[in-house]
């Protein structure tokens, strides 16, 4: 059910909302008062607290105004009947990033933020991909590069984390942190990135040192490996088996794990996309002990079933992530977990793989669910979906829609001056027509997989309206931004 202070029935009549909060709104008609580079007039503002009739005004990129009848800007943008949001940060996400098998994924820099930016999202946390070998630093720089010449939206990275030698541990961690790079990532699973126990608590040993956080692909590797043998010794080889091959213990296992280290060493960890009700149940149970855990989950566990793996031949590839899939209890543990506050945050886990030989399909028309890249795109989706289900299906409401896909994670990730709408906010701001329905398919698809995961659903609400930093970067169902444009993500 919708909240009260949510998303009130009839947008059109939305400039009534909360006009008795007008002790933290100005109001600013004098002619005298100097014009703003961009002024937002008339939208309805939510944030993760409040929502309120507003204008905006936009200077320097920034938001140097919240009021009623703000002086005149020099670009005036009309938000009559519109929301008017935080742009969204996307936290997770893999970008022109080479698997530890080596193959590229679909997206470059710009295919993947031109995407982000027509799902709304303004903020996009990617990867620096170590792989055994490679030197920390020199990682570091050749993504950065990437993203320097490519993205159209803000951008940050978590540093992965497959190679824990000396060097990485006591040098290039604690000058990339201090540089920024403030969150690392581990995987528990996969021969060619997994850390052992030991190697994983002398990764978060080092995190605490330079205080950074430490965010976690936990699933234990030994009954994946085990399972995984099994269905392929039966015979079973489709892409439906990937579900079964990644057993719900080995979820539930790894976290406990992983908390445990937290709790030992006292250091912060974030586990990555959440997908089963008994890993939630652990989730809440660590933190009621005080445990400093964060977890997110992503909208492929919120709306897709393993059921969705089910298709003829390899097609039930386009729907293989890793985590799998799950059931529908699963879908509601995670709503729960979320209103909960024991998720914080939804990212996409955007992981771009071609349904070709290019891609999901490297290994050949016979491919073992084993041989097919593992990952789904969603980048320009997150968004839709997720309003689709929280503000106009009235799940959890448009606060808290605000919470976690914005204001949670640029907190928890340092991210400054992003995910809310302030004065002195970054101008990171999403326009959405809260009516406007749209049936999302392929050929609306902006990045290079080609093809949604989604295709055939209908939602109801779309960004329209895009800005980054006062610059206008999508409109008219067109990404106007150049490719660079992106700027990186002071962190503290």
């Amino acid at each position: 059910m919708t909240r009260a202070g949510d998303l009130p029935e009839g947008i059109p009549n939305a400039h009534s909302l909360l006009l008795s909060a007008s002790q933290s709104v100005t109001r600013m008609s004098d002619s005298t008062l100097p014009t703003f580079d961009t002024v937002i007039r008339g939208g309805t503002v939510a944030t993760a607290s409040d929502v309120f009739s507003a204008d905006l005004g936009i200077s320097d990129g920034r938001i140097t105004a919240i009021g009623l009848d703000l002086a005149p800007g020099r670009r005036e943008i009309d938000a009559t009947d519109k929301l008017v949001l935080p742009g969204g940060v996307d936290s997770h996400a893999h970008i022109e990033q080479l698997s530890a098998s080596g193959l590229m994924n679909a997206d470059t820099w710009e295919s993947a933020t031109r995407s982000a930016a027509l799902g709304g999202t303004t903020s996009v946390i990617a990867f620096a991909a170590q792989h055994v070998g490679m030197d920390l630093a020199k990682v570091v720089e050749d993504y950065t590069a990437l993203a320097r010449a490519g993205a159209v939206i803000d951008y940050a990275f978590h540093l992965i984390i497959a190679d824990a030698t000396e060097k990485a541990l006591t040098q290039d961690i604690p000058a990339l942190v201090q540089a920024g790079h403030s969150s690392l990532k581990a995987f528990m699973t996969y021969d060619r990135l997994r850390l052992a126990d030991e190697a994983l608590l002398d990764l978060m040993a080092a995190a605490k040192e330079s205080g950074a956080l430490v965010c976690v692909h936990a699933e234990n590797h030994g009954l994946i490996a085990f399972a995984s043998r099994q269905l392929l010794k039966e015979g079973k080889t489709a892409p439906k088996y990937h579900a079964a091959s990644h057993p719900r213990l080995s979820e539930s296992e790894a976290f406990e794990r992983v908390v445990r280290f937290s709790q030992f060493l006292d250091q912060p960890v974030m586990i990555f996309h959440v997908s089963t009700e008994e890993g939630a149940a652990i989730l809440r149970r660590a933190r009621g002990e005080g445990a400093k855990v964060y977890a997110e989950t992503c909208p492929q566990y919120l709306f897709l079933t393993e059921s969705d793996l089910d298709r003829p031949g390899l097609e039930g590839a386009k729907w293989m992530c890793s985590p799998p899939l799950r059931e529908a209890r699963d879908q509601e543990a995670l709503w729960r977990a979320l209103d909960l506050g024991d998720l914080q945050t939804v990212s996409s886990d955007h992981a771009p793989y071609r349904y070709d030989e290019t891609g999901k399909l490297k290994a050949g028309p016979g491919a073992t669910f084993k041989e097919i890249a593992n990952g789904m795109p969603g980048l320009q989706m997150r968004l839709p979906l997720l309003f689709d289900a929280m503000v106009s299906g009235g799940r959890l409401g448009l606060r808290k829609f605000v919470e976690i896909t914005a204001t949670a994670p640029a907190r928890i990730y340092g991210l400054a001056n992003k995910g809310s709408v302030a004065v002195g906010q970054d101008a990171d701001l999403c326009l959405w027509d809260p009516s406007r329905r749209v049936t999302l398919s392929d050929e609306i698809v902006e990045d290079r997989t080609g093809f949604t995961p989604y295709a055939g659903r209908t939602v109801t609400g779309w960004p329209e309206t895009v800005l980054c930093r006062g610059r206008v970067i999508v409109e008219g169902g067109a990404v106007t931004a150049e490719a660079g444009s992106g700027a990186p993500i002071s962190r503290g």
